[in-house]
């Protein structure tokens, strides 16, 4: 089948798509700080990165996919503090979110997708409501594949599960296969490497970067960074949203 942009396409195109045949893909990013040398952007970045080569991959099992603009406001509050970060309230997010999957709903579309690439708590609590809003108030069947959560999280890199993931190896990686162009990289690789697991720091009650042990809004380790591993990483972000989607509808995963 193909792959579709929503916001280049006319009604009376998007009238015509096939619902049963189709999947939405909704990239949900972030405007916020990643250190000194990747962009504010870099969630959104890394987002999209994932819708698109999942849909590439289920286009080529027969569906269509229609990948949605990118989300990027949401709720940042581990940033707040750090110049550029844009955070609102997760009410916000979740009412937001849950319109969207109305939206669609009331177009006819029956499946939605959600490629996130943000892991502030507050978000990620922001998308599970809205999901259930989505779920108890629509037709809509969602996939989520929460990548902080098995099983996903154990097909990703050492860093990743490590903790020591914004802004470092792994986020860098995948902006340097993307968006070279926005990597300060004169900066990136002069950068020490920073061990400090933010995602322990959250489990211990820490609400920012700095307590978290992150003073520069970088945890793992930048330098390290290299395109190729970028592209490696799209490709299995790709093949989790895949799975999620075929699982979803209840198709042979292989």
């Amino acid at each position: 089948m193909a792959v579709h942009r929503l916001s280049e396409m006319t009604w009376t195109e998007v009238r015509d798509l096939d619902p049963e045949a189709t999947v939405a893909i909704l990239p949900v990013g972030a405007v916020e700080a990643h250190g000194p040398h990747l962009p504010l952007s870099t969630d959104r970045i890394i987002a999209a990165a994932m819708a698109e080569d999942g849909a590439r991959r289920l286009a080529g099992r027969g569906l269509t996919c229609l990948l949605l603009p990118p989300v990027d406001y949401t709720s940042a509050g581990f940033a707040a503090a750090f110049p550029g970060t844009v955070s609102i309230r997760p009410e916000t997010v979740t009412s937001l979110l849950a319109d969207v999957g109305a939206g669609l709903a009331r177009t006819g579309f029956r499946r939605l997708a959600v490629a996130n690439a943000h892991f502030d708590p507050g978000h990620l609590q922001s998308i599970y409501d809205a999901l259930g809003r989505i779920r108890s108030e629509t037709k809509l069947a969602v996939a989520f594949p929460d990548v902080t959560r098995k099983p996903w999280a154990s097909r990703l890199s050492d860093e990743f599960k490590s903790g020591a993931c914004h802004a470092g190896q792994y986020e860098g990686s995948v902006v340097m296969a993307r968006r070279e162009d926005l990597v300060r990289d004169d900066v990136r690789r002069r950068l020490p490497a920073n061990p400090e697991s933010l995602s322990r720091a959250i489990w211990k009650g820490h609400e920012s970067f700095e307590e978290a042990g992150g003073p520069e809004a970088y945890f793992g380790d930048p330098a390290a960074a290299t395109a190729a591993e970028g592209e490696e990483t799209i490709a299995v972000l790709g093949q989790i949203l895949e799975r999620a989607v075929l699982e979803l509808i209840g198709s042979r995963v292989n």
